[in-house]
């Protein structure tokens, strides 16, 4: 989805968040996460370098500051994946943002998702599926929801990069 919506935006990028979890196949440190040790990820966590960090499904993720600093410096629009948590962080700190939550047509085309992306045992499984109920439950924080409806990626996006313009024109 964000390589699609990048397409759309002159000097726009996807934040690259940090995480504990492992490498899936065909994943690159650097491009698609900043890979961590759980030890290492921790110092970061006491060295306050994390502007938020959550614990998704036993794995660490979170937005480290300078990193986030130095995107917002070079990008106009800067495209991040922050769960529940990490999108109320940003509120807590007054970091200016537009927050789209972007919704399954239903648990079971997610669950299907997880399925077909792979590596994820039963167990996880479960337990995202029950963290996503919830993250469903708390998204009317967020600013806009859309339905990202299977098969329907471009339509998504139109919708997606409509309501960034509109945001865009009323700053």
């Amino acid at each position: 989805m964000i390589k699609e919506l990048i397409a759309h935006f002159d000097s726009a990028a996807q934040f690259v968040t940090t995480t504990t979890r492992e490498k899936r196949d065909g994943e690159i440190d650097e491009k698609d996460y900043h890979f961590l040790s759980r030890e290492d990820f921790k110092k970061k966590i006491n060295a306050a370098d994390f502007v938020e960090y959550n614990d998704y499904a036993g794995n660490l993720y979170g937005t480290e500051k300078e990193k986030l600093e130095t995107s917002l410096k070079k990008y106009t629009l800067v495209f991040s994946q922050a769960d529940v948590n990490g999108k109320h962080s940003l509120d807590r700190l007054h970091i200016p943002h537009l927050s789209i939550f972007l919704m399954p047509e239903s648990i079971d085309v997610l669950k299907e998702r997880i399925i077909n992306r792979g590596g994820v045992s039963e167990k996880k499984m479960h337990e995202r599926l029950q963290i996503a109920e919830e993250e469903l439950q708390t998204s009317q924080d967020y600013d806009f929801r859309v339905v990202n409806k299977e098969g329907e990626l471009e339509e998504t996006v139109k919708k997606i990069v409509k309501i960034i313009e509109g945001y865009r024109e009323n700053l």
